[in-house]
Parts: C-alpha cells; sequence; structure tokens
C-alpha cells in the first residue's frame, strides 16, 4: 500500500512517501504554505504523480495528549485534504517525530532545520505508521 505523509506547518509542509509495496519511505520537497492556493496546487500535483492510497497527516498533540491550536489547524488541514483529493486520509500522533528528525540529520551531518527537517519529520511519520502496521499487512 502507498502512503504519502504530510507533516502539516504554517510556513512549511513536509512531505514523504513509500514506494508501491509500503516498505521504503523517502522524502520529498517541502511545499511552502500548504494552505494557500499555490501550496494546495504543488500538494496536488505530488498527489497526481504519486497516487497515494492513503494520506496521512501528523497529528501535534502536545506532550500531555491534549489538543492544542497546532493540533486543531493540522485535522482542519486533514479534513481539506480529505475533500480535496477523496482519498483516505489519516491523524497521526506525531509528538517528538521533529526532534527525532532533527537527530537523525544531525547524525548525517545535515542541516537540522528548515524543509530537510520537514521533510524528514514526516519521513519518521511514515516510518512510525509502517512500524505499527508490521509486514504482513502491507502488500
Amino acid at each position: 500500500m502507498k502512503l504519502l505523509a504530510l507533516d502539516h506547518g504554517r510556513a512549511r509542509t513536509g512531505v514523504a512517501v513509500t514506494d508501491p509495496t509500503g516498505t521504503l519511505v523517502r522524502p520529498l520537497p517541502a511545499i511552502a504554505r500548504v494552505d494557500t492556493p499555490t501550496g494546495m496546487r504543488a500538494l496536488a500535483a505530488i498527489v497526481d504523480r504519486e497516487r497515494p492510497e492513503r494520506i496521512i497527516v501528523g497529528d501535534p498533540l502536545l506532550l500531555s495528549g491534549e489538543r492544542g491550536a497546532q493540533a486543531r489547524a493540522a485535522a482542519g488541514f486533514a479534513d481539506r485534504v480529505r475533500g480535496r483529493f477523496g482519498i483516505a486520509v489519516e491523524l497521526v500522533d506525531e509528538r517528538l517525530s521533529t526532534r527525532e528528525a532533527s537527530r537523525r540529520l544531525a547524525e548525517a551531518g545535515n542541516r537540522r532545520d528548515g524543509p530537510d527537517l520537514d521533510s524528514a519529520a514526516a519521513c519518521v511519520l511514515l516510518e512510525s505508521v509502517l512500524g505499527r502496521m508490521g509486514p504482513g499487512v502491507r502488500a
């Protein structure tokens, strides 16, 4: 199953996608201001090109598990994506994904901010989803 992950943010939205078997994850360029018409067109181009079966949107819950302003914005974004593309959209807890992405980028000697970090966080999110699905579930 091919999945697309989005780490929604006001300035940039990180993007990651799996291969068609749902095994390998790769980052795609982050989308600037995805909530604007231009940003949504950029997302549409990715959806058209990648043809995911499901879209994962990071749910930035507070460490307490409560929904703050960013989580409410992500939920609204997920609703807009669902309505626009008619693809199953799932909100997935993304707590600490950016921290993990930053750590990975630092270990690889890369910058730990900007668009690379956003899409690396989307990769972490997508990898966590694949890990929960298990190896026999993905085909």
